[in-house]
C-alpha cells in the first residue's frame, strides 16, 4: 500500500495568492468559484511580468536575442504542459485559447473530415455547452445525429446503455471527465476502452479534471483531451488540446495565416509540421509561458496532495450543507467518484438571491445554469448555487459557506 500524500501547508500556499488577502464588503474573501476560474499565484504573476519586462518578442521567426529567448520559454512551457498530462511527445500539445477553442478545433479539423450524413456522435447528458454546441454545429453541417448517453439522478453514466449505443455509423464519443455542475468524475478509462473496442475515438473535456486530478493521457488512451489554463492557476486566454500524433498529422489546420505554413504559393500552400500547423498567427506567448509556470506550481505542491486536500474539504462541505434544513445537494453524496464541485438549491430561494447574500458575506460562489442547460432540465431545476474548491481553500472557508447559506435561508424565511 502506498503512503498517503503529505498534507498541504495551507498557510504557505495561501500566502502565494495575493488576491486571497483582500476583504470584500469588509469581510475576508472566501473564494469558492474555482470551477469558473482559479486564482493565480505570485510565481505565475512574476513569470508574466518577467516576460513583458525583459524578453517580450514574437517567437520562432526572430533572429535576435529577445525572440530566441521567448521561443525557448514558449516551447519549454509546452514541454511542461505535456509532462503534466504525460503526453508521449511535446508536439502532441497544441496551445489554444482554452477548452472551448480546443473542442471546436477538433469538431472542425477532425469532424469535417470524418463525420458524414447519417453518422452518430455520442455525448452525455452531463456536458458543458462547450462540449455540446460545437457538436451540434458539426451535426448540422454534416447531417449527423447526436445521441446522448443517459445518466442516473446523481449524474453517473449508464455504462451498459453506453456500450449498447455503438453502431457501424458511430464516429466519435465526446464526454466530460468531471462535471462542472455535479462534480461527478466519469469512468474515463472504461469509456475509452469500450469506444476503442468499437473502433471509435474519444474526446475528453478535461477542463475540470486536469486542475484537480492526476490526468495521464497515455494511461487513459483518449484520442483528444481539452483543458484550460485559467482553471489550473494559469492566465486566462490560454489552454491546450492534447491529441495523438497520428490524428494531428492527418488533420488539416483550423486557422490559416503566419507560422502555420511551410510554403505559400499564389494558389496553394503547404502546412508546417507539428505543433506549428495548428498555431497560426501570433499566439498567446505570455499566457503559454504563464501556464507552464502554473503547472510547475501544481506539480511542486503535488497533484495527489491537492486531490486529497480537496476530498477532505468536499466531504466536510457535503456533510454541513446536507445538514441544513431546506438545502438540497445535487450529485453524489461522497467523494468516491466526485471532485470538489458542489451544486445545491435552497427551498423557496432563487440561487441568484443566495449568491447575492453570500457575496455580502465575502463569499464568492456561482449561481445559474453553469453553461449546462440540458443538464439543468434533466435535474428538474432552473439553476443552482455552485461552490467549487481548490488547493488554497480551508476548512474554515467551508464552515463560512455553510453558515452563510444558513443565514440566507433564515433571511428569506423571515421575509
Amino acid at each position: 500500500m502506498s503512503a498517503p500524500p503529505p498534507a498541504l501547508d495551507l498557510t504557505a500556499i495561501r500566502a502565494d495568492f495575493p488576491v486571497l488577502c483582500q476583504r470584500v464588503h469588509d469581510r475576508p474573501l472566501v473564494y469558492l468559484d474555482n470551477a469558473a476560474t482559479s486564482q493565480t499565484p505570485s510565481a505565475v504573476i512574476d513569470t508574466l511580468r518577467t516576460y513583458y519586462e525583459t524578453y517580450n518578442a514574437n517567437i520562432h521567426r526572430g533572429l535576435h536575442v529577445l525572440s530566441e529567448r521567448a521561443t525557448a520559454e514558449y516551447e519549454a512551457a509546452r514541454r511542461r504542459v505535456a509532462g503534466f498530462v504525460n503526453a508521449a511527445h511535446a508536439h502532441e500539445v497544441i496551445f489554444t485559447r482554452g477548452t472551448t477553442e480546443a473542442v471546436n478545433l477538433v469538431a472542425r479539423s477532425w469532424g469535417d473530415a470524418h463525420v458524414n450524413a447519417g453518422d452518430d456522435i455520442l455525448l452525455t447528458e452531463l456536458e458543458h455547452h462547450s462540449n455540446l454546441v460545437p457538436w451540434q454545429m458539426l451535426a448540422k453541417r454534416r447531417g449527423a445525429t447526436l445521441r446522448y448517453v443517459p445518466i442516473s439522478p446523481e449524474g453517473r453514466i449508464d455504462l451498459e446503455a453506453y456500450a449498447r449505443m455503438f453502431g457501424p455509423r458511430t464516429r466519435l464519443v465526446a464526454v466530460t471527465h468531471m462535471s462542472n455542475v455535479l462534480g461527478v468524475i466519469t469512468p474515463a478509462a472504461r469509456i475509452v476502452q469500450i469506444a476503442r473496442a468499437n473502433g471509435v475515438p474519444v474526446l475528453l473535456d478535461a477542463a475540470q479534471s486536469v486542475p484537480h486530478l492526476a490526468v495521464d493521457v497515455q494511461a487513459l488512451d483518449a484520442d483528444f483531451v481539452a483543458f484550460s489554463g485559467h482553471k489550473v492557476l494559469g492566465p486566462t486566454g490560454i489552454g491546450a488540446l492534447y491529441a495523438k500524433e497520428a490524428w494531428l498529422e492527418a488533420m488539416d489546420p483550423l486557422f490559416g495565416g503566419g507560422s502555420m505554413i511551410r510554403t505559400v504559393e499564389l494558389h496553394e500552400s503547404s502546412w508546417a509540421g507539428l505543433p506549428e500547423k495548428f498555431e497560426g498567427g501570433t499566439p498567446n506567448i505570455a499566457g503559454a509561458i504563464g501556464l507552464g509556470a502554473a503547472v510547475d506550481y501544481v506539480q511542486n505542491v503535488g497533484i495527489d496532495a491537492v486531490t486529497a486536500h480537496e476530498d477532505a474539504l468536499t466531504e466536510r462541505a457535503l456533510a454541513m450543507l446536507s445538514d441544513l434544513d431546506g438545502v438540497r445537494v445535487l450529485g453524489p453524496q461522497d467523494t468516491t467518484d466526485r471532485g470538489g464541485v458542489i451544486s445545491f438549491t435552497v427551498d423557496g430561494v432563487h440561487p441568484h438571491d443566495v449568491g447575492t447574500l453570500l457575496d455580502a458575506d465575502g463569499i464568492a460562489v456561482r449561481a445559474g445554469h453553469h453553461c449546462a442547460q440540458p443538464l439543468m432540465r434533466k435535474l428538474g431545476v432552473a439553476a443552482t448555487v455552485r461552490a467549487s474548491l481548490y488547493l488554497y481553500n480551508s476548512p474554515h472557508e467551508v464552515d463560512a459557506l455553510a453558515e452563510g447559506v444558513a443565514r440566507a435561508k433564515a433571511f428569506f424565511d423571515e421575509h
